[in-house]
C-alpha cells in the first residue's frame, strides 16, 4: 500500500463498507407490509449501543423509516475503546472519546437505557431489568465482550480496581492512567496479554508503545514496559518492532534487554499462570516479574446476554467455544435466523468457524469491522422484512495504531462471501510499508500522516455510528 493515497483509500473503504447495506433493490421501498402479510411495520430490537449496535440501528432506520427500531443500552454515554490507550498515556482527553445517543433519537430510533435480562427466542421477545417486554421481527445482538477471570492462580474479578484491565473504556482507563502517572522512575509496567482471540488485536502493543512514550517524555527513562504474552506472535508485529527500535531502543525478544519495551512470547514464558496479588508478582513456567503497575487483560468471551440466549459455542456443539457463529451472507446467528450477531461477540473466518490451522485469516474484533457487519446485517434485515433479495455483502476493516509522537501505521482488509464462506480479498488489502519499494526507509511524514489519519478515522466512525 506504499503507493496509495491514504485519504482516497479511506473514502473508498467507507463506500465499500456501506455499499452492501445500501444495495437493496428499489422494490424494497414498498415497505415491510408485503413481507409481513400486511400486518404493519416491522420491529427491530438492537441489544448493545457500541459501534456495532448503534450503526445497525441507524442503518435499519435509514433504509426503511417505517420499521420500528429500539436500541437497548444501559449507558447514556458511550466511551470509545479505539484510541483509549492515548488517554492512559496522557495524549488525549477521555472526553474526546465520549458520545451520546441524541443523534440516533433524532432519526426516530427509540433509545432505551436499560439492561436486557432475557431473550425468549420462541416468542421473539426481549425483557429488560426495568420491566419492559419488547417484541421483535429481527433482533440484532451486539453486546461486545465479557471476560474469563480464570486461568491465573491467585487472580479474580474482585481485583480489577487494583489491577485494572482497561479493556472496556471508561473508569478502568482513568484508573490505569492514574497508576502510570504515579509509577516511579525505574518501575516496571507489566502487561499480561491473554491467548487470542480478543478485542482489538493490536491494543496491548499500542498500549505498551504509548506507556513507553509517556515514560520517555516524563523523564522516567530507567523504567520498563514488559509484555508477557500468551501468544507467540501478534498483530502488526514487524511494524511494532520497527517502531520500538526507532523510538524506544528495542533490541530483540525476551527479558533483560536494553530497550524500554520487552516482549516475551508464550513459548518462552509469556503465558502467566500465577499471581501474587500482594506483591504484584506474576509468574509462568520460565519467568517471574514483580510489577509496579500491573495490567492483566483477562481472556475474552462473547457478552453474557449472547451466552444466556444460547448463541455461543460450548463443548457440546459444532461452534467455537465462548463465541457466536454467524452466517456470512447476512450475519444471522447460525442457531437462530431471526437474530443477527455482530461485532466483538461473533467469530468470522476460516480459523474461527472451522478450526483450520492453515486458514489465512480471521476477521479481527475491531470497531470498523463491527460497523461493516452492522451494515451487512441492516441490509439483510430490511431486505427480509420487505421480501427483497439479500444484498451481496462485502466486509471492510481498517485499524490505525498510534505508537508515539507523530508515528502511526495501519492495516486495511477486505472480505467477501464465496460459496457460503468468508474469503479474504488480497487485492485492495494490506498494511503500512516497512520500507519503500526501493528498500529505502519510509519517510517520517508517512508515519506522521498515519497518526493524524487515526484521529480523523475516529471522528468519522463516531459520526457514522452515532449521528
Amino acid at each position: 500500500m506504499s503507493q496509495i493515497n491514504r485519504r482516497e483509500f479511506i473514502k473508498a473503504l467507507t463506500a465499500t463498507s456501506s455499499a452492501s447495506a445500501l444495495a437493496i433493490p428499489l422494490s424494497a421501498c414498498a415497505g415491510p407490509g408485503a413481507a409481513k402479510g400486511g400486518s404493519g411495520k416491522g420491529k427491530v430490537v438492537v441489544i448493545g449501543g457500541g459501534y456495532g449496535g448503534a450503526t445497525a440501528a441507524k442503518y435499519v432506520k435509514m433504509l426503511d423509516p417505517s420499521i420500528d427500531v429500539t436500541l437497548i443500552e444501559p449507558n447514556k454515554v458511550y466511551v470509545s475503546c479505539p484510541l483509549s490507550n492515548e488517554v492512559i498515556a496522557g495524549h488525549r482527553d477521555i472526553k474526546t472519546l465520549e458520545i451520546g445517543y441524541d443523534g440516533l433519537r433524532k432519526r426516530g430510533i427509540d433509545v432505551l437505557h436499560d439492561y436486557v435480562t432475557g431473550v425468549d427466542r420462541a416468542k421473539k421477545t426481549v425483557t429488560t431489568q426495568g420491566g419492559k417486554k419488547l417484541s421483535y421481527d429481527a433482533l440484532v445482538m451486539s453486546p461486545g465482550i465479557d471476560f474469563h477471570y480464570t486461568g491465573i492462580e491467585g487472580y479474580n474479578e474482585s481485583m480489577i480496581e487494583d489491577i485494572p484491565h482497561a479493556y472496556k473504556a471508561g473508569p478502568q482507563t482513568l484508573l490505569l492512567k492514574k497508576q502510570l502517572m504515579a509509577m516511579p522512575d525505574g518501575g516496571k509496567f507489566v502487561i499480561v496479554v491473554p491467548k487470542g482471540p480478543f478485542r482489538c488485536p493490536p491494543g496491548p502493543y499500542e498500549r505498551a508503545s504509548l506507556v513507553a512514550s509517556y515514560l520517555k517524555h516524563s523523564g522516567k527513562t530507567k523504567s520498563k514496559v514488559i509484555i508477557l504474552d500468551a501468544n507467540d506472535s501478534h498483530s502488526k508485529k514487524g511494524l511494532f518492532n520497527q517502531a520500538w527500535a526507532k523510538l524506544y531502543g528495542w533490541e530483540k525478544e525476551g527479558l533483560g534487554t536494553n530497550g524500554m519495551i520487552e516482549w516475551v512470547k508464550g513459548a518462552e514464558g509469556g503465558t502467566v499462570t500465577k499471581l501474587d496479588a500482594k506483591t504484584k508478582t506474576v509468574s509462568s513456567d520460565f519467568v517471574e516479574v514483580k510489577a509496579d503497575v500491573l495490567n492483566i487483560i483477562p481472556p475474552h468471551k462473547a457478552g453474557k446476554i449472547a451466552a444466556d440466549t444460547g448463541l455461543v459455542g460450548t463443548d457440546g456443539n459444532n461452534m467455537v467455544k465462548g463465541w457466536c457463529k454467524v452466517e456470512p451472507m447476512t450475519m444471522a446467528s447460525a442457531v437462530d435466523p431471526n437474530i443477527y450477531t455482530i461485532g466483538d461477540s461473533c467469530v468470522a473466518g476460516e480459523i474461527a468457524l472451522y478450526g483450520n490451522p492453515n486458514a489465512n485469516f480471521d476477521m479481527p474484533k475491531s470497531a470498523h469491522i463491527a460497523m461493516t457487519q452492522a451494515k451487512v446485517a441492516a441490509g439483510a434485515i430490511v431486505a427480509k422484512l420487505n421480501g427483497a433479495p439479500v444484498p451481496e455483502p462485502y466486509y471492510a476493516n481498517t485499524c490505525y495504531s498510534v505508537v508515539g509522537d507523530d508515528y502511526g501505521f495501519s492495516v486495511a482488509h477486505l472480505y467477501r462471501v464465496e460459496n457460503g464462506t468468508f474469503k479474504y480479498i488480497k487485492e485492495g488489502s494490506g498494511v503500512s510499508p516497512m520500507t519503500m519499494p526501493d528498500k529505502s526507509p519510509v519517510p517520517p511524514i508517512y508515519r506522521k500522516l498515519e497518526a493524524e489519519y487515526a484521529d480523523g478515522w475516529l471522528r468519522n466512525v463516531m459520526a457514522d455510528a452515532f449521528s
